[in-house]
């Protein structure tokens, strides 16, 4: 089996390792990527396998990233080996069931699903994570919470651009409008991934991509992945435009209590930044979504607005389980990792 060519592991560019696995059907799928096995999970136990489980959301977590970034020391052709195409597709399924099963009341009202997105609580009455963070986060806390974030963030809009192929007209302008921003307006300084990279320095966190994969809850693991398969299928393009309304729209209100937080525990310039950034641009795009991206889209394909509310509310539902785990443990003063940082 050929592998990708070395890159010291501490290179901007290094691909992450491989993790540990979390159960039998994701031990079976990393052991095929590190070629030291060849039996796949069978489709049956995929099937009953829990869809927020840390086992599946491992192994889906890992086949999608043979998109991305891959892994140190795996076949970079395993991107399209049609066995683990398919363990892919079984898993994806019992994922997108789950999603449809749980999210919420379903329906066509977009209109309706967005502007209860724009719903603030009055005052402090908020009991969000970044409401929690703001009153009385502690360090150990917003440390925890960007290493977290740090699946996604590390690749910050990366997922999203999967759909602008599968837009036209006024939804692909928009899009791409918005998609030029996250990615620094054409300075690579200023690119939300590197922004967020130098937020975890700043707070002595290991800004490495995919460092804390391991560390991981599995419900955080469940957010990311809602996106690569919304973003990985044609079929779930409105679903993915949903969820892309539903982090621009309240991306603004959530950033600038993450930066009061920071601020409050005396967090660096550089973590400040991050969260100051995604104020100011996020307001912005709210409108560019709403009117361009998901107007355009439905315009075209008014066929799509249940997809649209779909992609809304599971971003809803994957958060708030993340947002209840994490503020539970916190609350016991514990950590919400698998594996506490260390000071």
């Amino acid at each position: 089996m050929t592998t990708q060519a070395t890159t010291p592991r501490d290179s901007p560019t290094a691909s992450p390792e491989l993790p540990p696995a979390r159960g039998p059907l994701s031990e079976n799928v990393l052991a095929v990527l590190a070629g030291s096995g060849t039996r796949l999970p069978a489709a049956d136990a995929l099937r009953r396998s829990d869809p927020y489980g840390d086992d599946l959301q491992l192994l889906l977590y890992v086949l999608y990233e043979l998109h991305y970034r891959g892994f140190a020391g795996v076949d970079e052709s395993l991107e399209w080996d049609p066995a683990l195409l398919g363990v892919r597709a079984v898993a994806e399924a019992v994922f997108l069931d789950a999603l449809r099963r749980d999210a919420g009341s379903g329906g066509r009202d977009v209109a309706g699903a967005v502007d209860e997105l724009q719903l603030e609580p009055v005052g402090d009455d908020g009991h969000g994570v970044s409401h929690h963070l703001r009153r009385e986060g502690e360090l150990w806390q917003l440390r925890e919470y960007a290493a977290v974030r740090s699946l996604y963030h590390l690749k910050e809009a990366d997922p999203h651009l999967w759909v602008v192929p599968r837009l036209r007209g006024r939804a692909k302008a928009g899009m791409v409008a918005v998609e030029f921003d996250e990615f620094g307006a054409g300075r690579a300084e200023n690119v939300h991934a590197q922004l967020f990279a130098d937020l975890m320095t700043d707070l002595g966190l290991d800004a490495r991509y995919g460092r804390y994969l391991d560390a991981a809850p599995a419900q955080a693991l469940a957010v990311v992945n809602m996106m690569s398969l919304f973003g990985l299928h044609r079929r779930l393009r409105g679903a993915l435009v949903g969820h892309f309304a539903t982090v621009e729209i309240t991306s603004s209100p959530g950033s600038r209590r993450l930066a009061e937080a920071l601020r409050r525990v005396g967090a660096g310039p550089a973590a400040q930044r991050f969260y100051d950034e995604h104020v100011e641009a996020d307001a912005v795009h709210e409108q560019v979504v709403r009117h361009e991206v998901i107007g355009g889209l439905l315009e075209d394909e008014p066929g799509l607005a249940a997809d649209v509310v779909l992609g809304i509310e599971a971003t809803g539902h994957l958060e708030d389980l993340l947002g209840d785990h994490l503020l539970a443990a916190w609350r016991e003063g514990r950590s919400a990792l698998r594996t506490p940082l260390t000071p």
